[in-house]
């Protein structure tokens, strides 16, 4: 049974960097997908950052140069480093994975795994 559980989300001042945290149990996948999803209220869950088996990344343009996807094999842990926040970046954000290839444009309903999300407020 795959988890995901977030943490690391809060409030910052513009301009200001937090880091997010995906901890992942159960995963026994081979090949993965993992991705950066927010969602703000009235709107759909937009990914904001792709994580590929080998380690490719894939970002939405409004976060390019600014955030960060990583992991850490050992810990099991994915990772969104953000930096230069805005007050435009302020929504829930969940982490998300599926076994297999990416499928692109990647889509909420291609991930199977969901964290329970982390609030991250920039003013």
């Amino acid at each position: 049974h795959v988890q995901l559980v977030e943490s690391g989300g809060g409030s910052v001042q513009a301009g200001g960097s937090l880091r997010l945290s995906c901890a992942a149990s159960g995963y026994t996948y081979s090949r993965y997908c993992m991705a950066w999803f927010r969602q703000t209220p009235g709107k759909e869950r937009e990914a904001v950052a792709v994580l590929r088996t080998y380690g490719t990344t894939v970002y939405a343009e409004s976060v390019k140069g600014r955030f960060t996807i990583s992991q850490d094999n050992a810990e099991n842990t994915l990772y969104l480093q953000m930096n230069s926040l805005k007050p435009e970046d302020t929504a829930m954000y969940y982490c998300a994975a599926n076994g297999g290839a990416c499928v692109f444009p990647v889509r909420e309903r291609n991930f199977a795994y969901w964290g329970q999300g982390t609030q991250v407020t920039v003013s």
